[in-house]
């Protein structure tokens, strides 16, 4: 049903359930997943004021990023499923429409991703990438939400 399954990590505790849930899902489906992260180097350029410092920062964040996609990697294998991983970096777009286009690109049949879980005033402020992602994406996407004592786990 779903071969490749493209699963967004960013670190947070939204991302790793989402891998959790992405993982046993492969398990049962016999998937493949596609761990994606995503370093947005456009926010960095704007608040690096010399190229050194914009390069230093830049490596220390690709780093950091292929850091987690390996103990990412890591997870999943040892949940019994396969996976890939890929370490994106985007300067003029959205970090949604990156995870968009990587779906596509790695003919994944599902997107499983992390939300905050954030609503009125706050998401206005700050924009979602889940909610981006869902209306963009050719695929079937899975939002899977951070732990919450008031509220369920996937939504």
């Amino acid at each position: 049903m779903y071969p490749r399954i493209l699963v967004p990590v960013d670190g947070s505790d939204a991302s790793v359930r989402a891998l959790r849930e992405a993982a046993a899902l492969g398990r049962a489906l016999g998937s493949a997943l596609v761990l994606l992260h995503v370093v947005d180097t456009y926010q960095l350029l704007l608040a690096k004021a010399t190229q050194a410092g914009f390069d230093e920062a830049r490596e220390a964040l690709l780093a950091r990023g292929q850091a987690l996609l390996q103990a990412c990697g890591q997870q999943a294998g040892q949940s019994g499923v396969a996976c890939d991983t890929v370490l994106r970096e985007v300067m003029s777009s959205r970090v949604s429409a990156a995870i968009v286009d990587e779906a596509t690109r790695q003919d994944c049949s599902l997107i499983v991703m992390g939300t905050h879980g954030r609503n009125g005033r706050t998401r206005l402020l700050l924009g979602s990438d889940a909610e981006r992602v869902v209306h963009a994406a050719l695929v079937p996407v899975l939002l899977v939400q951070q732990d919450r004592a008031d509220g369920p786990a996937v939504g």
